[in-house]
Formats: structure tokens, C-alpha cells, sequence
């Protein structure tokens, strides 16, 4: 059941992958493979959301 709210939440915009992924007990990589079971798109960032990500790499 956390799996499932954790993709809809991605899904609607509401948390990003990260916290979806901790909310579903999952790892990123598990989480985006949750994604594809669910057919939901991984990618659901705007291009400024994606910057902010990317400054954010250590």
C-alpha cells in the first residue's frame, strides 16, 4: 500500500522521487522500477527542477 500512494503522490506532482521512494521503503532504483510496474512516467521534473537536482550532486 505505501508503494502504491508513494507512485501516486510522484505521480500527482505532490513529492519528489526521492521522498516517494523513502515514504515506500524503497531505493531510487527500486523505486523507478516501481514506476514502470505502475506505468509512471520517471521523469516528472520541469526543466528548473531538474536544475535545482543537478546543483544539488555532490
Amino acid at each position: 500500500m505505501r508503494i502504491a500512494a508513494a507512485v501516486k503522490w510522484y505521480e500527482l506532482g505532490d513529492i519528489l522521487q526521492a521522498k516517494a521512494a523513502e515514504i515506500a521503503g524503497l531505493t531510487r532504483a527500486e523505486f523507478i522500477n516501481a514506476l514502470s510496474r505502475y506505468q509512471v512516467d520517471f521523469m516528472q521534473h520541469t526543466a528548473q527542477e531538474l536544475a535545482e537536482e543537478l546543483a544539488n550532486v555532490d
